[in-house]
């Protein structure tokens, strides 16, 4: 089915087969230096060539995305990192065999073809296969490597959806791949391999511990450690990301100690008419009364948290609460990429429960 949304096309990319037309004039679209949202398992992509400056440049515009924000290059075969790395540290290889595809992004210096627009400037660039079948499909067909940051304006959640996507890009991208919801829904694990030893830039997907298993010593970035007027090495470092509209406090503590202070901070703003909304877990929502309760989940299932948080924070936006609170979560497995997108949807205000 194909239908248009203020100008976009939109074509449902759910059935790989139905969808062979549309993702062929998806490719062509690419290729003529276009743009095109596509779904991986972790959020949606705004595609455009990764070989292509003016129409990376345009992906730029169309999110309103800072220019000295790096973009992720999507491959289908391992052979295309030829094209885009000017080096492949020994890691590489055991990586891709236990990662790829999936949602882990190396960071690897950059080769001639890439353009600057892609890295920002930067020597490095980085670079996936995604594990979705769509997203692979639409690489093959378009022929070449897909520069592609999250499809949504630049600062608001990541979309996990094609409407979250027509939320904030309908009018503005040539064509949209619905392929469902995202999977995992957050974005993909940053490694950065040109380091002595690895360097984690930003959590997802792919734990720490499933890294360190599999390399045995990781770090983890210092997200300050960068200097200012940088270019940061990793999306999602420099700028105010994954938030929603109104102003989110994290409450970090005890869970008992949690709980009570969430409540006192209820009374007190519903005392002054203001609506609050609540990101909580499935253990503590019959706990809570408040203008909007989204739930995540079930602390023991991390995975079912991660895949729900953007969608959680746009409900929200859509409920127009005042103030959104936010329980905290152990930042163990993906726990820890889950804490990392709060933190950063909260621009870091966090509430100490007493």
């Amino acid at each position: 089915m194909w239908r248009k949304v203020k100008g976009t096309l939109v074509v449902e990319a759910k059935d790989l087969k139905k969808a062979e037309r549309g993702i062929q004039e998806a490719a062509q679209i690419i290729r003529r230096g276009g743009l095109v949202a596509f779904p991986t398992e972790t959020v949606y992509g705004l595609g455009a060539s990764a070989f292509s400056g003016s129409a990376v440049e345009r992906i730029f515009r169309a999110k309103g995305r800072p220019g000295d924000n790096p973009l992720i290059v999507h491959i289908a075969e391992e052979k295309d990192l030829k094209e885009l790395a000017a080096q492949r540290p020994p890691l590489v290889s055991l990586l891709v065999e236990k990662f790829w595809p999936g949602p882990l992004t190396l960071v690897l210096p950059r080769g001639p073809r890439v353009p600057p627009e892609v890295t920002a400037g930067l020597d490095t660039v980085a670079v996936r296969m995604p594990r979705h079948p769509v997203a692979l499909a639409l690489i093959r067909a378009a022929g070449l490597p897909i520069a592609a940051p999250s499809a949504n304006r630049s600062g608001r959640p990541s979309p996990t959806t094609a409407e979250h996507v027509l939320e904030d890009l309908a009018g503005r991208i040539q064509m949209l791949l619905d392929g469902g919801p995202c999977p995992v829904g957050l974005e993909s694990t940053v490694l950065d391999l040109t380091h002595e030893v690895p360097l984690l830039l930003r959590p997802g997907g792919v734990t720490l511990e499933q890294l360190q298993e599999t390399l045995g010593e990781v770090h983890l970035l210092d997200p300050h450690s960068y200097k200012k007027g940088e270019a940061p090495p990793s999306p999602g470092l420099k700028y105010r990301h994954y938030a929603p509209r109104a102003p989110m406090y994290m409450v970090e503590g005890e869970p008992s100690r949690v709980v009570k202070e969430i409540k006192k901070i209820c009374r007190e703003n519903h005392l002054k008419g203001r609506r609050v909304g609540l990101l909580v877990t499935e253990e503590n929502r019959s706990q809570f009364r408040a203008d909007a309760v989204e739930v995540l989940g079930l602390r023991r299932s991390p995975e079912e948290m991660a895949a729900r948080l953007f969608d959680s924070l746009r409900r929200l936006d859509a409920s127009g609460v005042d103030l959104i609170l936010a329980e905290t979560v152990e930042e163990t497995g993906i726990g820890l990429a889950l804490m990392n997108r709060l933190r950063k949807a909260a621009s870091g205000r966090t509430i100490k429960a007493r």
